[in-house]
């Protein structure tokens, strides 16, 4: 039994990060229908930025603030000067765009920053805490209770506010929604920043535990990814469940089966679900008037 609980603390954790990851797929998608390979690259800047900052000298918690900004500031400017002019391409070419932006941004930190495995103190010290015979480190608390802020964040955005129905208006009908008066340049502009926001904050939250350098975005995006879809994209409640999901499955492959097809079973899993249900756990069923 501590053993089966210690894989499933271990796998909520990852599952978290992975849940973040895909809420920031979420946001985006849902404003444009475009999904952002670059998503992962915003969870390393966070990570990379934060260390540096702190490293020269910053307080860890001005820190990250400064990486979370910087990184908002980066998804604004990935929307400005690649999305925005390619705006009326086919959504493939867009996509084939942020994967570009992804390969940019990681050659551009391995200039600024280094090539090296980086890691900043833990929030609350790196006393694990025992739970039922399993350990937990503090860390992965605050993750997890990142990943569930987050979500709530998002719900109350999409479902109590004006700009957040302004958002799903715009990916609903981008034509419309201009039509009623809804500045769709802002929409797309917000929901880069919040994504990239995000992203950044999954960086400054799990850094602590995995450790972060240049090239972790790809792996984190894939996972992402493969959470947004098994829950449903453009559905928060779907990107947070698939994403605690996915890391469970992991974990408990790793435990009981082998580390190294921890990635393939997940993967085949998730590959069943989709043949199932095309749209994901929570997705919307949709259909084509012809």
């Amino acid at each position: 039994m501590p053993e089966l609980l210690q894989f499933l603390l271990s796998g909520i954790t990852v599952g978290a990060v992975y849940a973040l990851v895909a809420l920031g797929f979420t946001i985006i998608y849902n404003a444009s229908d475009v999904v952002n390979f670059a998503q992962g690259e915003f969870v390393m800047l966070g990570g990379m930025i934060t260390f540096f900052a702190h490293a020269a000298g910053l307080p860890l918690p001005l820190a990250a603030l400064i990486a979370i900004i910087v990184t908002a500031a980066i998804g604004v400017a990935l929307n400005k000067l690649a999305i925005e002019p390619a705006r009326g391409a086919p959504v493939v070419s867009l996509i084939i765009i942020t994967i570009g932006a992804s390969i940019f941004i990681r050659g551009a930190t391995q200039l600024v920053f280094d090539k090296q495995l980086h890691r900043f103190p833990a929030f609350s010290g790196d006393q694990p805490i025992l739970i039922g015979g399993a350990t937990i480190l503090p860390q992965s608390l605050w993750v997890i209770a990142g990943a569930l802020a987050v979500f709530v964040c998002l719900w109350l955005f999409f479902t109590r506010t004006l700009i957040g129905r302004a958002v799903l208006a715009t990916a609903n009908n981008r034509v419309a929604a201009q039509l009623v008066g809804i500045n769709t340049k802002y929409v797309m502009t917000l929901s880069f920043a919040m994504s990239a926001a995000i992203g950044a904050l999954a960086g400054v939250l799990v850094t602590p535990i995995t450790l972060t350098s240049y090239d972790v975005g790809l792996a984190l995006a894939l996972k992402g990814f493969a959470a947004a879809m098994l829950g449903g994209m453009g559905n928060p409640k779907g990107a947070l469940v698939g994403g605690l999901l996915l890391g469970v499955l992991e974990a408990m492959t790793a435990g009981y089966i082998s580390s190294q097809y921890k990635d393939a079973a997940a993967f085949v899993v998730i590959l069943a679900v989709l043949f199932a249900m095309p749209q994901g756990l929570f997705g919307r069923k949709s259909t084509d008037r012809v």
